[in-house]
């Protein structure tokens, strides 16, 4: 098996009725992300950046774990700063895409885990999820986005508390915070995703990947320059919107 090959296999691509399931495969490792783990997960990226028959990415483990942590066992990159910038951009491309990602987590999801699950639009867990951010314990900093994505989604104080004190939170935790934007019973992820997965691309794929934009976009903006923002870089309805309203008008009314 050549070196490629092997990397490719430590993130599996699966599509179905719109939607890609990115599963990180080293179960083996709690799918610790490594060098050749990144690597495979930005081809992905790049491929599912243009690829306009997906409305939906979720992105899971393989295993009992979603992420349990960056592979510190991994010797550093000889240009550490060089590979930084290229998981930085990686996570950033997950972001970006113009499909709504879902995170689907299960068990261990701690740090560089947690800051590729922070990376997704949606949260999903269930019951056996633990979220932490250990980076403290390590006499480590973040650099793949945990000081900024974390206080946006759970507020400053909360997120300065999990930095700190680097204990894990439980999956009702997570949801109560904002963290998880729900939490099922354990062996219902499948079935939550699958439903959240329904709801989003029954709707325009252009609506969802625009109201991702501009809300992105818009980020830190004053008031005034996001309404302005919105308006003055609308990207139009969607071709099927006419469609869609037809639709509307001809439903079924009244009965008993």
């Amino acid at each position: 098996m050549t070196e490629a090959t092997q990397a490719a296999g430590l993130v599996l691509r699966r599509d179905a009725e719109g939607v890609a399931t990115l599963t990180l495969n080293r179960p083996e490792k709690r799918n610790a992300i490594n060098r050749e783990l990144f690597r495979a997960l930005r081809a992905h990226l790049l491929a599912l950046r243009d690829d306009r028959t997906i409305g939906l990415v979720v992105l899971r483990g393989a295993g009992t774990d979603f992420c349990a942590y960056h592979d510190l066992s991994e010797k550093p990159h000889a240009d550490a700063l060089g590979w930084l910038r290229r998981e930085v951009q990686t996570l950033e491309l997950l972001s970006k895409l113009r499909q709504p990602v879902v995170a689907a987590v299960q068990g261990t999801c701690f740090t560089g885990g947690l800051e590729l699950a922070l990376s997704a639009d949606f949260i999903v867990c269930d019951e056996t999820a633990r979220f932490a951010d250990t980076h403290g314990k390590w006499g480590l900093v973040p650099g793949w986005g945990m000081s900024q994505r974390l206080p946006r989604r759970v507020g400053h104080a909360r997120a300065l508390e999990m930095m700190i004190t680097c204990r894990s939170y439980d999956a009702g935790e997570a949801a109560a915070m904002g963290l998880a934007n729900r939490c099922v019973t354990a062996g219902g992820l499948d079935g939550a995703v699958g439903e959240f997965a329904e709801m989003i691309l029954a709707n325009s794929w252009h609506s969802n990947a625009e109201n991702k934009r501009l809300i992105y976009n818009t980020d830190g903006m004053r008031l005034s320059e996001g309404l302005d923002h919105e308006i003055m870089r609308n990207a139009g309805f969607d071709r099927d919107a006419a469609a869609r309203r037809q639709t509307f008008h001809d439903r079924p009314r009244g009965g008993a």
